[in-house]
């Protein structure tokens, strides 16, 4: 039986995850052994996000007067929190992988501004591209007029030093 103050530390830790998060997927861990769950945990904090399983109880008190209290209602069997803190994306990248691959565990929802995602929703935002990507295609779009025209100055100074070594050529025969 835990504590008040472990309960206490739990919400803390909660809440503290809560103040730096800017999504939130609530999973039914259920099925996953603590290997399993570690290795969530590790790849989760690789792209700056954390793994939490806790009480749900504990959970719905730290998520009081706050954008993730929309979680509340959802939270009902063995649960775990990803919390994404670099980005939306990335959590819900990790924990989409993971489960596909595993096929134990399941989303059950998510929490992206104070709205609230149904598990179907955090797939879309799973198959979204990441900022990196977003980034590398909007360099590409911006890129593109630059090489078109880079390209089609060379193909006209190409075609001027071809005729003026045509002249030149002729010329001199």
């Amino acid at each position: 039986m835990a504590t008040k103050a472990f309960k206490e530390q739990k919400i803390a830790h909660i809440k503290e995850n809560v103040e730096k998060a800017k999504v939130a997927i609530v999973t039914n861990y259920k099925g996953l052994s603590v290997e399993e769950i570690t290795a969530l945990r590790r790849e989760l904090q690789k792209v700056g996000s954390d793994y939490t399983v806790t009480k749900n109880t504990l959970a719905k008190i730290a998520f009081k007067g706050t954008a993730f209290e929309v979680l509340s209602d959802s939270m009902k069997e063995s649960t775990a929190i990803a919390f994404g803190f670099d980005d939306e994306v990335s959590a819900a990248k990790v924990v989409a992988k993971f489960i596909k691959e595993k096929k134990k565990a399941e989303v059950i929802c998510g929490a992206l501004d104070g709205q609230l995602l149904d598990a179907n929703q955090v797939k879309e935002l799973a198959n979204t591209p990441s900022k990196e990507e977003l980034y590398a295609k909007m360099l590409g779009c911006v890129n593109s007029p630059a090489t078109g025209i880079v390209g089609s100055v060379n193909a006209v100074m190409s075609s001027l030093v071809r005729a003026i070594d045509a002249v030149a050529k002729k010329k001199s025969a």
